[in-house]
């Protein structure tokens, strides 16, 4: 693609007639070139001058063509598809909350989500609804995971249920994580606050760091997945099965990257990895689960 325009490809462009290109190059309304003493035309810089013209009321970041990139929730299963998948995703975790709102703005392509809807028994069906009500998302499950208490090696504190936490050093998620919502549920089901566990700061970011901060002793518990708990050596103790779904927009999850990585989803290598890592049920992978307008 040629990196200078004439005055009669920059009216074709515009879809004006030449004369117009003239009156602009005049009133210094459209940039130019005139080193060779002729009109040249930035292509680049022509496209992003009818870019700032556009006149629209909606999010103009949404128009854009969406990064490459799988926002939302850690998980190591996902995290480990991705890269060997070989989609050609990035991923950028930081909590379900925060993925859909990158979603949502157009900063992510997809994003990995379970946050427990109580009212409803449900998982993240609500909450994209509200941020993304009749728009053309799609919730897709990819697999089933155990949560539960990551705890040492023994289980010293002799921890069995959420009213055991009481007093006790516990390693939180941030407050965009699904971990962190699940968290303020199970113990209000246990009629307890988050005031009566000592919560360390600042939070733990990923399933992996969680279970890190129990096995340095820095925690004596903390809320996180299974496989989290197995990849240190760790005691854990389970409490709850929640679903881990993929929001994207739907013509992206009909385009080559997603597509290749719900592929892959489906072979013989994810299956033995999911058995391998423990608490994962992949059973009703590639279920959609919510299809907005």
């Amino acid at each position: 693609m040629q990196e200078f325009l004439t005055t009669r490809e920059v009216a074709a462009l515009l879809r004006v007639k030449e004369r117009k290109i003239y009156e602009l190059v005049a009133e210094r309304a459209i940039p130019v070139s005139r080193v060779t003493g002729k009109l040249l035309f930035p292509r680049a810089l022509v496209q992003a001058w009818v870019q700032r013209h556009v006149d629209y009321a909606g999010d103009v970041d949404a128009l854009r063509a969406l990064p490459p990139v799988v926002a939302g929730s850690h998980d190591p299963l996902l995290e480990w598809a991705i890269r060997e998948s070989g989609c050609g995703l990035a991923s950028y975790f930081d909590g379900s909350l925060d993925g859909l709102e990158r979603l949502a703005s157009g900063h992510a392509l997809g994003a990995g989500m379970h946050v427990f809807e109580p009212e409803h028994e449900d998982f993240n069906r609500a909450h994209v609804s509200a941020r993304l009500g009749g728009m053309p998302v799609v919730l897709v499950e990819l697999f089933r995971r155990t949560q539960g208490l990551v705890v040492a090696p023994g289980n010293p504190r002799a921890i069995a249920a959420m009213r055991d936490l009481a007093g006790l050093r516990v390693a939180p998620r941030q407050a965009d994580s699904g971990s962190f919502v699940l968290l303020g549920h199970l113990l209000e089901r246990a009629g307890m606050r988050a005031g009566q566990l000592t919560l360390l700061a600042p939070p733990a970011r990923s399933q992996a760091e969680v279970a890190l901060a129990v096995a340095e002793d820095r925690a004596d518990a903390g809320l996180a997945i299974e496989s989290a708990a197995r990849l240190y050596r760790l005691d854990f103790v389970p409490l709850f099965q929640e679903r881990f779904d993929l929001l994207a927009w739907r013509r992206e999850l009909l385009e080559s990257p997603l597509q290749a990585l719900l592929a892959f989803c489906r072979g013989d290598a994810f299956r033995a990895r999911a058995r391998s890592m423990a608490g994962y049920d992949i059973s009703r992978l590639g279920e959609v689960v919510y299809n907005g307008a």
